[in-house]
């Protein structure tokens, strides 16, 4: 077997000595200045680019971001707007609060509140939705301007620097790098005995780049404590706060019969050799669709228990570690509900042999999805006959919340499954199109469709292959001739789109809100 190769420090920013080594720190942020949220607040300035830290609500900022939004609220004068970037969603405590107000002129990569969602379909809010993995490259190269303030939550700092995160890494080392200033929320709601969950990993800029040495989903690599430069932090800020993830719905039985033929599938696959006998590390989505698929594969007996290697993990995730099908997960956020939360946390000792947070830089990073072979599992807002897939916006101009990571997955995973009910609002939009309203991810990206009616292997298929498998095993029967007509009078041509009929359901939702056949257009 090939020697590894030594860990190299001039491969990253941050990296630990002895990255597998849990030793206690004495904590004590006595040395820095201690303000109230609203104190915090009044140092930002109109204009500044802010970038907030958590992933997802997991670990998000809580106290600063209200407090500014409530003191621009009760403020007379000038509009005061700020750039604001984070690492992937946050909690009502940023956009939701920062949105209401309008205080927000630029927004970048993700989002996923209703008010900021109106301002950005309205054009009053600049919004970049981007991958998740290529933000830290672009920050690095000053290609998205220079960071005022990084504002972040923390369990404990130490005095010289030493930081302690909560439930999350996301971008928070480039972030805390970059910025002139940074500001701390430490939440006592977090225990400093985290110390040893966290693998703070920074990649150098080009040319400096290299290799990222992760070579299952278990190594650890960098440090448990991310270090800053003491004289940057300008400000603590006492809370107590939880995270406050969205609530999950009940599993439905569309989400089970997707999960069914998705379990069905992959056990196939590594019936015909396609899958190794021990299996590939799994990548799941966000929402209640991919909850769903996790519970089904966690709970099927055949399926065997398998890693993890995601940028978000889930409730249903914990289930799995708890009954022992998942052996070991990576991820750069716990999006857990209270009650899980607080499982893990009284439970540290055993959740640091098998649970692992890292930036995601890291856990999108492609040349790691890709050496890894990694199963990848997204949902999809609509697919078309020819294998695209729009992840993002409603009949194509609105945006919903953002690209996310589903692209840095889909692109570098062995096995690429996009999965989505064959209908939605109650039967009267297909989730099955002639061609998608906006594209996400290309034809020349995606692998498997999976519906409530079966899949779709799109793998080595050409363009009519492909349309006639997905219309057969993955449409909602009342929508299939519709399909097949958009196929069936395609002009010449590789692909053959009918620019007449290729939007016909999208025109047709947008007039009457069905894109039933008896409301289209001919």
């Amino acid at each position: 077997m090939a020697k590894r190769q030594k860990i190299s420090t001039a491969n990253c920013l941050f990296a630990a000595a002895n990255c597998s080594y849990y030793k206690p720190v004495h904590f004590s942020a006595d040395r820095f200045q201690e303000l109230s949220a609203d104190e915090a607040a009044s140092l930002i300035r109109t204009g500044q680019t802010i970038a907030v830290g958590g992933f997802t609500p997991a670990g998000s900022v809580k106290a600063v971001t209200r407090a500014l939004a409530d003191r621009i609220g009760n403020g007379p004068g000038d509009p005061f707007r700020i750039r604001l970037l984070s690492s992937a969603s946050t909690d009502a405590n940023v956009d939701e609060a920062l949105a209401s107000v309008g205080a927000i002129s630029y927004r970048v990569p993700y989002q996923s509140s209703s008010t900021l969602r109106k301002q950005i379909n309205c054009r009053s809010v600049e919004f970049v939705d981007m991958h998740l993995s290529t933000m830290m490259p672009l920050l690095k190269s000053g290609a998205l301007g220079a960071i005022d303030f990084a504002i972040f939550e923390a369990a404990a700092v130490s005095g010289d620097g030493r930081i302690l995160l909560t439930s999350s890494v996301g971008a928070v080392p480039t972030f805390a790098r970059l910025a002139r200033a940074i500001i701390i929320e430490i939440n006592a709601y977090h225990p400093d005995s985290l110390e040893g969950l966290h693998d703070i990993y920074e990649l150098a800029a080009p040319p400096n780049t290299r290799e990222v040495p992760i070579y299952r989903s278990s190594d650890r690599i960098g440090a448990t404590l991310l270090q800053v430069d003491p004289k940057k932090i300008i400000a603590v800020v006492r809370t107590n706060m939880p995270d406050a993830p969205p609530p999950f719905q009940p599993v439905d039985d569309i989400s089970k019969k997707i999960g069914g033929n998705i379990v069905e599938f992959l056990l196939n696959e590594r019936l015909k050799g396609r899958i190794p006998p021990e299996f590939l590390p799994l990548q799941a989505g966000v929402g209640n669709v991919s909850n769903a698929l996790m519970a089904e594969l966690c709970s099927n007996q055949a399926f065997p228990p398998f890693d993890m290697y995601s940028e978000l993990l889930q409730d249903t995730a914990f289930e799995g570690i708890e009954s022992g099908q998942i052996r070991f997960a990576s991820s750069a956020g716990l999006a857990l509900s209270p009650n899980v939360l607080q499982r893990v946390y009284g439970d540290l000792a055993t959740y640091r042999r098998k649970l692992v947070l890292r930036p995601q830089e890291i856990t999108n990073h492609p040349e790691v999805i890709r050496r890894l072979g990694l199963i990848g599992i997204n949902t999809a807002l609509e697919v078309d006959i020819w294998g695209n897939v729009n992840s993002t916006h409603v009949c194509g101009s609105h945006i919903i919340n953002g690209i996310g990571g589903s692209g840095d997955f889909t692109r570098n995973c062995c096995i690429s499954i996009f999965a989505t009910p064959s209908i939605a609002k109650g039967g009267s939009v297909s989730c099955v199109v002639p061609l998608c309203s906006h594209i996400d991810h290309t034809e020349h990206d995606t692998q498997i469709f999976a519906t409530e009616w079966g899949i779709a292997d799109l793998r080595g298929r050409g363009p009519r292959e492909r349309a006639k498998l997905i219309i057969d095993n993955c449409a909602h029967p009342d929508f299939r001739p519709m399909l097949l007509d958009a196929m069936n009078h395609s002009p010449e041509g590789r692909v053959g789109i009918d620019i007449d009929r290729a939007f016909a359901v999208h025109r047709a939702y947008a007039k009457t809100g069905s894109m039933r056949p008896s409301t289209e257009e001919s």
